[in-house]
């Protein structure tokens, strides 16, 4: 008999729902600690996912490049903690609330510079990290 595909190997899936637990979690207290005015800029969630994207750089730098990570830590950070931390299901609600209120130019606004800030900070991650570890072990 076969074994199951690694992502319905129980201990992933467990690492997976208790990451994403905490990442939801640090992400509903951060939006209800900063919420988002009527209009206005969600900057919350816009900081969340940058700050989400950026970890993530750093950590697929780590566990791919310079460490032999355990087997549950990716799923873990990457997919649970990080991919419950980041949220472009709101991102995609809070561009529909603006469009909605008549704030179109804040949508189109929030709608290019998330991805492009995102994007960076997974790039600048890599790239920071990578420069990192080369001058640790010069």
């Amino acid at each position: 008999m076969a074994s199951p595909p690694a992502a319905l190997d129980p201990a992933v899936l467990a690492a997976i729902s208790v990451g994403g637990g905490l990442g939801a979690t640090a992400r509903f207290g951060i939006g209800h600690w900063w919420p988002v005015p009527d209009g206005g800029f969600p900057w919350s969630t816009f900081t969340v996912n940058v700050l989400g994207c950026f970890a993530i750089g750093v950590l697929m730098v780590v566990v791919t490049e310079l460490w032999n990570a355990p087997k549950l830590l990716r799923p873990f950070l990457g997919i649970g903690v990080l991919g419950g931390f980041t949220t472009f299901s709101t991102y995609s609600l809070e561009i529909r609330r603006l469009v909605n209120t008549g704030a179109t130019g804040t949508a189109v606004s929030y709608l290019g510079l998330s991805v492009l800030a995102a994007l960076g900070a997974v790039a600048i991650a890599m790239i920071a990290t990578r420069w990192v570890a080369r001058r640790g072990t010069a």
